[in-house]
């Protein structure tokens, strides 16, 4: 019997879902407090992926996250994609971010925003003193065409993510029969504005659909669902350290 995959579960702790995404945070004003109260009562810790914004905006969030024992990460300061950015950008959002997210913790996680990130900028994060970078995706084309000899800069690790996030609010026999099929460590993400009901919105539906109280049931039934199954549930700073 295969046994169960260790389980990161992590939140993109970023601005509301586009066509808001610079300007809205509806997300992390209201779902935060119902998001840590669901991971509180299920015993699961958890890693906020946040941008530099939200902690600048959102102070008392970040610190009732990291109160509650979870992990801070970093998604960088803006949410601009990294593609879009010359080295000398690159590097500013990271070093700029990355000052903000640790007044209030140590930060040691990366994840880009989008999961794309240019293997050339990888060494501004082992030089911004980060240990892990979670910005490739198993579930994206690319990341089966990336150039399998290449090697991160130490101490970095790369752990890429599982699954897209609406797939955890897929109805039952979907989500478990495709996170059955998934070998670990399963790393799952969400993003805050999930949990916001944008049903009758004119967003693409993999955005709208089972937002609100109904996504934040079914995150709950996954978690039961892989602690059912035997999964030991932590952070991304933890595989880090055992890789």
């Amino acid at each position: 019997m295969r046994r169960a995959p260790d389980v990161c579960f992590t939140v993109d702790y970023e601005p509301d879902c586009p066509p808001y995404m610079t300007d809205t945070f509806r997300g992390v004003e209201e779902a935060t407090g119902p998001l840590l109260a669901l991971l509180r009562e299920e015993g699961v810790p958890a890693t906020f992926f946040s941008t530099g914004v939200v902690a600048e905006r959102y102070p008392d969030r970040i610190d009732a996250i990291v109160a509650g024992g979870h992990e801070l990460g970093c998604h960088g300061h803006t949410h601009r994609k990294f593609p879009d950015l010359r080295p000398d950008e690159a590097r500013e959002e990271i070093e700029t971010s990355a000052a903000v997210l640790r007044r209030h913790a140590p930060v040691t996680s990366f994840r880009a925003p989008n999961l794309v990130f240019p293997d050339g900028y990888l060494r501004f994060l082992a030089d911004a003193g980060f240990t892990l970078d979670s910005s490739q995706a198993r579930y994206k084309a690319a990341y089966w065409r990336r150039d399998r000899r290449a090697v991160p800069p130490p101490p970095l690790t790369r752990v890429p993510a599982s699954v897209t996030s609406s797939v955890l609010r897929l109805p039952r026999p979907l989500r478990e029969a495709y996170l059955r099929a998934l070998d670990g460590p399963l790393v799952l993400f969400v993003h805050p504005w999930e949990f916001v009901d944008l049903r009758h919105t004119d967003l693409r539906l993999d955005c709208r659909f089972a937002t609100g109280e109904t996504a934040l049931r079914r995150v709950r039934a996954v978690l039961r669902f892989l602690a059912g199954r035997g999964a030991r549930f932590t952070t991304m700073r933890a595989l880090a350290e055992a890789a």
